[in-house]
C-alpha cells in the first residue's frame, strides 16, 4: 500500500500500524506527534491504528535546545 509520509509517498506493507512505522522509522525514544488524515494519534494507540493505502502521515519530533 502506498502512504505520504511527511509529503513523501511510501510503500508499506499492508496492516503495519504507526507503531510499526516509528520503528521502521528508527524514532522510539523521541518524542513526537504523529497525524494521520489531519486527525492527531493519541500516543496510547499507536499499537492499534492500522494505517491505510492512500493516509497522509506527518509526524514531527521535538528537539530540545536553548
Amino acid at each position: 500500500m502506498r502512504v505520504t509520509l511527511n509529503g513523501e509517498e511510501r510503500e508499506l506493507a499492508e496492516g503495519v500500524t504507526v507503531q510499526d512505522l516509528i520503528v521502521d522509522l528508527e524514532l522510539t525514544k523521541r518524542r513526537l506527534a504523529v497525524e494521520v488524515n489531519r486527525e492527531i494519534v493519541a500516543r496510547d494507540r499507536f499499537t492499534e491504528r492500522a494505517l491505510a493505502d492512500g493516509d497522509v502521515v506527518e509526524i514531527v519530533h521535538f528537539i530540545g535546545g536553548g
